[in-house]
């Protein structure tokens, strides 16, 4: 492990300068060793005012939104190139304040989130502008449908990939031609202040991207202040209900990322193939804190013994423990009272008839908030571990009794966010996929990509991140109509 210099990314980024808190710190602790990493010094209510403002003054008067889109889009082009640039301090921050095992850290944490700031810079470049054609009504006219940014943008992010979440949020804001206010979860501060001193030095005008540092009281400052047009928040759908109705008071618009409990079909004969290892490694990854891991598996019934079988050898491969090991499958979950509240998941789902099909090893008599990937079997979709999301490593393995039967379990969830199906037959699984009540489908595997939408029906959220859809998400329309 190289030496992290953590002292200087303690401040907040406000107005183009590096300023420190003036509110009480927050301690940030590393959940592998439970040991504190540094403090924060977190903003005070004055100092977000200072934020908002300077994003507020950076759109009306400045040059980022009036700047022609290519040269918008060379400056993000030179910020992701700045972000790639400090790779190494970017994954050691993530390992040591996510707990997030390294292999991860690189691959997803940080190579994710470089990909889409890449593809956000190349988007800048297209702003959409639709021509209105003649109409020979009573005032002949003709005119054009412009994009122009909504303005300021409220970005509160979640813990469990902040440099990503980050990026999908002021990349998409920024190609769009918008101001940000960028607040981190209080529990992963410290990758969000290292890019803020990246963006810093990267010559992004003053006030077009400021971040923040606090507890709830200043996201929900944020949400409410005068100065945002518009608020992207993710986090959980109670969470985001509130923020909704925080933005809604002052009629701002809100794109919101929320929970999931995400099906995975496995039709009958794909049992043996690769999919059930696949959707376990993926839900298990980052330690189970993703929205969109497949924690319901779904087997034909006459399978279900062969997947327990299979279950049992893919968990029985699972390495937890040290995130640093580059061996190491899955780390700790972020906090002790996380780890708690899933083991009383578990707890709860065994009471109501359930079994621990499989469980990893953990990590014994050592530091960390170690919670052990698990698959749970025997019970059926209205158990509250199939229909609550747990953030945390657990599945549970569900039978259907035929492909109608599995679609109605999948679909009978509160959340919409993912769902996978793996098939022999990829015809058949895509047209099993087009069933699906979900934002997005992985059918035999398929991954996440920058150039695509992302978000959920349902209680899973409103609006949608990634792609030209997600920039849509930080225009108004402007019709601009003349007589001819």
């Amino acid at each position: 492990m190289t030496t992290y210099g953590i002292a200087p990314d303690r401040a907040l980024l406000i107005d183009g300068k590096c300023v420190l808190g003036d509110g009480d710190d927050i301690d940030v602790v590393n959940p592998a060793t439970e040991e504190s990493i540094t403090s924060i010094p977190q903003a005070t209510l004055a100092q977000l005012d200072d934020a908002v403002l300077s994003a507020r003054r950076a759109f009306d008067e400045g040059e980022w939104p009036r700047m022609a889109p290519e040269q918008r889009a060379r400056l993000l082009e030179g910020l992701w190139r700045s972000v790639v640039a400090h790779e190494e301090e970017f994954v050691e921050a993530l390992v040591l304040e996510t707990g997030s095992a390294i292999s991860g850290a690189r691959a997803v944490q940080f190579g994710e989130a470089v990909n889409f700031l890449r593809w956000y810079a190349d988007a800048a470049r297209r702003v959409p502008t639709t021509p209105a054609p003649p109409d020979f009504g009573p005032t002949p006219t003709t005119g054009v449908i412009r994009a122009v940014p909504v303005g300021v943008v409220a970005a509160i992010a979640a813990f469990n990939y902040p440099l990503l979440i980050a990026t999908l949020k002021i990349g998409a804001a920024l190609a769009a031609g918008c101001t940000t206010v960028l607040v981190p979860s209080p529990r992963t501060p410290v990758t969000t202040l290292l890019l803020g001193r990246v963006l810093s030095e990267s010559g992004l005008p003053p006030g077009v991207v400021n971040i923040v540092v606090g507890e709830a009281h200043i996201a929900k400052a944020l949400t409410e202040h005068a100065g945002v047009d518009k608020v992207s928040f993710t986090g959980s759908d109670a969470v985001g209900a509130l923020v909704a109705e925080q933005a809604g008071r002052h009629i701002k618009g809100v794109v919101l990322e929320l929970g999931g409990k995400s099906p995975c079909i496995l039709m009958p004969g794909a049992v043996r193939g690769p999919g059930l290892e696949t959707a376990l490694r993926r839900l298990f990854r980052n330690a189970g804190q993703g929205c969109k891991s497949p924690s319901r598996i779904l087997v034909h019934e006459s399978e279900y013994d062969a997947a327990v079988a299979q279950v049992k050898d893919v968990v029985g491969r699972i390495h937890v423990g040290d995130p640093w090991r580059p061996d190491t499958d899955v780390g700790p979950v972020i906090r002790a009272g996380e780890r708690d509240r899933i083991a009383g998941m578990i707890a709860d789902a065994l009471a109501e008839g359930g079994e621990i099909i499989a469980a990893a090893d953990i990590p014994e008599s050592t530091p960390g908030y170690w919670s052990a990937p698990t698959v749970i079997g025997g019970l059926t979709n209205k158990a509250r571990i199939s229909q609550n999301e747990v953030f945390g490593p657990v599945a549970v393995l569900l039978t259907y009794r035929d492909l109608d039967d599995a679609v109605s379990i999948a679909n009978d969830s509160r959340f919409g966010l993912a769902a996978y199906v793996y098939g022999p037959d990829t015809v058949a699984a895509l047209d099993l996929a087009k069933q699906l009540r979900a934002g997005s489908v992985h059918v035999n595997g398929g991954h996440d990509r920058p150039d695509t939408p992302g978000g959920g029906f349902k209680y899973s959220g409103i609006g949608r991140e990634g792609g030209d859809q997600g920039i849509a998400e930080f225009y108004e329309l402007q019709h601009l109509r003349w007589a001819l």
